[in-house]
């Protein structure tokens, strides 16, 4: 008796827990279990769900990176665009132009030699070079979002050597433009179902990653 005693109470204290749990993530925001990254912090995210913008952003999203490459690389220590990074801006640009409701935003990254702090500013600056390249497409720069790096801190590859797949920077899909008429509309989904037209050969960065043994310097 004294043990199945003991079990009820155990029982009844973990039910009153996980009631706890749920009571307070049904209050919390909708989006503040959702991790940092993609589409923001969990407020961002919030206010994408009520707005009924969230499903369609990542939509949007998914086709970006399908339909064009999302990345470009860099030479060792450097944020100069070479014709290939330069190539494959053009198709970003070209995809960028058939959605004019759409903000994006350009992530710059290094691989791991070097300091920390020097790779945050390598990091920005070659997100800059994208923008910028970008921009002189006719791109508004209204429309890119404040250039952001992650330095060192996501490589593709694991490795504490020179690494051409982490010197890289990735555009991506953040939302939508606020004033724009589809937007103040609310016609995502005809956003989402519009064509991209094919824009020749695909070029892809992936297929040109060389990877160099550790040295020392600052990537």
């Amino acid at each position: 008796m004294k043990k199945t005693t003991s079990y009820i109470t155990l029982v009844s204290l973990l039910g009153l827990a996980a009631c706890g749990d749920a009571a307070g993530t049904f209050y919390r925001e909708a989006g503040a279990k959702i991790d940092e990254g993609g589409f923001g912090n969990p407020t961002m995210t919030n206010s994408l769900i009520n707005t009924g913008q969230l499903a369609s952003a990542e939509t949007l999203a998914r086709r970006f990176a399908s339909e064009v490459p999302p990345t470009i690389n860099f030479a060792f220590n450097s944020a100069r665009l070479d014709d290939q990074s330069r190539a494959v801006l053009r198709q970003q640009a070209a995809w960028i132009k058939q959605f004019p409701e759409v903000r994006f935003r350009v992530y710059g990254h290094t691989d791991l030699v070097g300091s920390d702090r020097y790779n945050q500013r390598l990091g920005k600056r070659r997100a800059n070079a994208a923008v910028g390249y970008l921009v002189g497409q006719g791109i508004s720069r209204s429309r890119l979002e404040a250039v952001a790096s992650f330095g060192e801190n996501r490589p593709v590859v694991q490795t504490a050597g020179r690494s051409r797949a982490n010197r890289r920077t990735v555009t991506e899909v953040t939302g939508f433009v606020t004033g724009h008429p589809t937007v103040l509309q609310g016609k995502y989904a005809a956003v989402v179902a519009r064509e991209f037209p094919s824009i020749g050969t695909r070029v892809d960065p992936l297929n040109t990653y060389l990877h160099y043994p550790s040295n020392s310097g600052s990537e």
